[in-house]
């Protein structure tokens, strides 16, 4: 389990990470259901604290994966509705085009009726599918020129009608798939998330204001970390740099894209638009955003993706630091590079 906590710039853990076993909610529950001074067998009842902080920080970790789920599914979503709306303006034109095409044979009927009778071919030309009978090679010679041309017109308005009918129905069956996954995510989120604050709600009155004083450290009560002069990679580097840094000690709120709240993909995707270039909005997507280098050639504006699934992400800003959304209590804050295991380093 990796811990999102605040560290502070000499390094100094706030408040200790503990590894979390399969049984410590039950012990995170014995500790706080339980006196104090029975709390742990061993008499050291912030062991089983210790343990309760670290459930609260696995289940933010876990909430954060589903909330980059979430924010993918919610794009993916938005992105289908563009996609449903377009092929739906496409059919519409290809049924105009179907009905002037019906008309000008309607047309040629009237006049062969009033001429004499209709012809049989001509009756083909207004049926609903004239395709089965197009296949036949010797109904062509029945036809006079311009009606086969008006009649091979109507063949192929008819046949991208329907295949515009069927890609349209595809993709609203895709968008729904898309809307019940951002629900389940949405649910699966809030469950997590409700899961931690009755811990934190449980937890002893220090141990709970010892976590929020970590949690909540927004970057503005202590010094600037010393970036060391480091240069961006590009104009649009240091604009996204410049962008992140201004965003420091505004609130995590998941599934949000900024100005005012953030969650981590949400904060580099809207630091880098305010530079013009347009990031995808998970982290995991963000890995694949760009050129893929190692940490000992990071410079400013490079996205620090962590965690081996890639559910989290930061901005690299200089002399070990980076910029990012923590996790819900807690405010956009610089921290320490290494601050749980890195996937790897994108430059956009």
């Amino acid at each position: 389990m990796v811990s999102h906590r605040r560290t502070s710039q000499h390094g100094q853990t706030t408040l200790a990470g503990v590894t979390v076993v399969s049984a410590a909610l039950a012990a995170a529950a014995a500790a706080l259901s339980a006196p104090p001074a029975s709390a742990d067998p061993a008499g050291h009842p912030s062991t089983a604290r210790k343990a309760a902080t670290a459930r609260v920080d696995s289940l933010y970790a876990q909430a954060e994966r589903a909330t980059e789920k979430y924010n993918g599914a919610q794009a993916r979503t938005k992105e289908l509705r563009h996609e449903v709306t377009a092929l739906q303006d496409r059919t519409a034109r290809a049924q105009e085009r179907v009905n002037r095409l019906r008309g000008r044979l309607g047309a040629m009927a009237a006049a062969q009726y009033r001429s004499g009778g209709m012809d049989p071919t001509v009756r083909l030309m207004l049926s609903e599918r004239p395709d089965t009978y197009l296949e036949k090679a010797s109904a062509l010679d029945r036809l006079g020129n311009r009606q086969a041309d008006e009649l091979h017109g109507l063949q192929a308005a008819q046949r991208s009608l329907e295949q515009q009918r069927r890609e349209t129905a595809r993709k609203l069956t895709e968008l729904e798939t898309s809307r019940k996954a951002v629900a389940r995510h949405k649910k699966d989120v809030q469950r997590r998330l409700a899961t931690a604050r009755r811990l934190l709600n449980a937890l002893p009155k220090g141990t709970r204001a010892a976590y929020d004083r970590a949690s909540r450290s927004d970057g503005h009560r202590e010094a600037v970390p010393d970036l060391g002069g480091a240069v961006p990679a590009s104009g649009r580097a240091a604009a996204a740099v410049a962008a992140v840094r201004a965003a420091v000690g505004r609130p995590y709120a998941w599934g949000s894209g900024g100005p005012s709240s953030f969650d981590c993909s949400g904060l580099t995707q809207w630091a880098y638009g305010r530079a013009g270039v347009s990031l995808p909005r998970t982290s995991q997507a963000q890995r694949g955003a760009g050129r893929q280098l190692p940490l000992s050639q990071a410079q400013p504006g490079d996205l620090v993706i962590y965690r081996s699934d890639a559910s989290h992400v930061g901005m690299y800003v200089g002399n070990g630091q980076v910029v990012h959304a923590p996790y819900p209590g807690a405010r956009v804050r610089y921290d320490p590079v290494g601050m749980m295991p890195i996937s790897s380093v994108t430059r956009p």
